[in-house]
């Protein structure tokens, strides 16, 4: 497992402790406790800041969309969490997808 791969399921191994042994002054458990309607609304406005840093030229737009994308994933993971969903499960996925073409996997699940 690389660093970055390692540092993700560190976290989520974090974001689900905070899950399971919620402490009062975590940002994670106030999202937890407003459930989907704040963890949707945080992942679609991160989201949309990804979108607007990708705009931005040069090494200081590059820096930006890095600090928003982690951003969207932060909150993703949160999202997961909350559904006690594992970072595993996710590339599992991803394994299964991968070598296949975006679009026959999608006409895959039309049919």
């Amino acid at each position: 497992m690389n660093e970055a791969s390692q540092i993700l399921h560190q976290l989520m191994a974090v974001i689900e402790d905070r899950r399971k042994n919620p402490p009062e002054k975590s940002y994670t458990t106030k999202l937890f406790e407003g459930g989907n309607a704040l963890i949707g609304k945080k992942i679609m406005e991160e989201a949309g800041e990804v979108v607007e840093a990708a705009d931005e030229h040069g090494q200081e737009g590059r820096e930006h969309l890095i600090y928003e994308a982690a951003d969207l994933v932060y909150h993703l993971m949160v999202l997961l969490g909350f559904h006690e969903i594992k970072l595993s499960e996710v590339e599992a996925e991803l394994g299964r997808r991968f070598g296949v073409s975006g679009i026959d996997e999608k006409a895959a699940r039309n049919t």
